[in-house]
């Protein structure tokens, strides 16, 4: 088990992205954040690991607040508070990562998400709609990358029709990649393969 989890999931990789999440939100940096989430797009989704996709939802989420801070009423006392315990969560999850203990990496990756979803109660519920909105904007990247549309949306709790509508919306589903060949193509490509 611990081997297949070894498989395609590039520890020092996601150890220095989330480090570098750990900078930019401390330094304010909401760009920075949306490219460390894109940065780990790929890799996600070759690896399929949910601890491995955690971590670009976290980043974008973050960049997300970041950006919003101030529309979003955070006090300042709240805004440190909430940064160390991000901070501390990351640091933890660094160092399950480093000794292969997933299931407390993973842990450690959903109190982010908690901390994420607890910042203030009187945006609770504006915060876990930019929450759902990252997991559904990385789900589409996912798809887009080649994972399939059920296989994305259980890995990331969301529903396939919330994913289709998003993809729908953006495009992604248009793209070339994306587009698969007519019945009779694909039965010609399948029929050529076993002659």
């Amino acid at each position: 088990m611990e081997e297949e989890r070894d498989a395609g999931f590039d520890i020092k990789h996601i150890s220095n992205v989330l480090k570098d999440v750990k900078t930019a939100l401390f330094g304010g940096d909401s760009l920075k954040l949306k490219e460390l989430s894109n940065q780990t797009i790929h890799s996600s989704c070759i690896s399929q690991h949910r601890g491995e996709i955690l971590v670009p939802v976290i980043a974008y989420t973050l960049s997300k607040i970041v950006e919003r801070r101030d529309g979003l009423g955070i006090n300042e006392n709240k805004w440190k508070s909430f940064i160390k315990e991000i901070e501390l969560n990351i640091g933890k999850a660094v160092n399950y990562l480093g000794n292969k203990d997933y299931d407390d990496y993973e842990a450690a990756l959903e109190a982010i998400l908690k901390s994420i979803e607890s910042i203030s109660p009187d945006i609770k519920d504006r915060i876990k709609e930019v929450l759902r909105k990252a997991f559904i904007n990385k789900a589409s990247r996912l798809y887009e990358h080649g994972l399939s549309l059920e296989h994305t949306a259980s890995i990331l709790g969301i529903t396939q029709w919330e994913l289709l509508e998003y993809a729908g919306q953006t495009g992604i589903s248009d793209i070339k990649e994306s587009i698969s060949f007519d019945v009779k193509k694909r039965a010609k490509l399948a029929m050529g393969f076993f002659s």
